[in-house]
């Protein structure tokens, strides 16, 4: 039995010694390279999809989707006061800023601003000072009220960007 049991450790080792040099050939490298290779791009992908569905269930804030094409809101910005202020507002153009240069007061305007364009009006009185307010309204619903007084005083009023007609309650 003795010699039974000789017989299978040299054996043994030259098993352990054949996969020890089958495991260095390049070969064997080049599949371990490839394995590793695969590994991690498998983890990058887990990862990505990990950060995409984490923002999505950590309350993080929505990304603004697109405006539907023709979708917009109708838009009432009016400034009440005496004399006459600079007025900046959104358009329709939904970009693009309106600049009225000494508008005489009491102003009032009524734009269509697209969908995802958030509306604002601003108000700068002149050196003569005096008292200004500016309201918005979105589809008729009051949005904001706010004041200017004195020499160059300013204020905005601004809202969210409006939901599309079919959001729209």
């Amino acid at each position: 039995m003795s010699t039974t049991e000789q017989l299978e450790e040299p054996a043994e080792r030259e098993g352990s010694e054949e996969a020890e040099v089958r495991a260095t050939s390049p070969a064997a490298r080049r599949r371990s390279g490839i394995a590793v290779g695969a590994v991690l791009l498998l983890a990058c992908g887990v990862f990505a999809a990990y950060a995409l569905a984490g923002s999505r269930d950590t309350g993080a804030a929505p990304r603004p989707e697109a405006p539907a094409r023709g979708a917009a809101a109708e838009v009432t910005y009016e400034v009440l006061g005496k004399g006459t202020a600079d007025i900046t507002y959104r358009g329709p153009g939904g970009e693009a800023a309106a600049v009225v240069a000494n508008a005489a007061l009491p102003w009032r305007k009524t734009v269509s601003v697209p969908a995802g364009a958030a509306p604002i009006v601003q108000v700068t009185l002149g050196e003569n000072g005096g008292t200004a307010s500016c309201t918005l309204a979105v589809r008729g619903r009051h949005i904001q009220r706010a004041t200017a007084s004195g020499a160059f005083g300013r204020t905005t009023c601004g809202g969210g960007a409006p939901e599309t007609a079919e959001g729209a309650h």
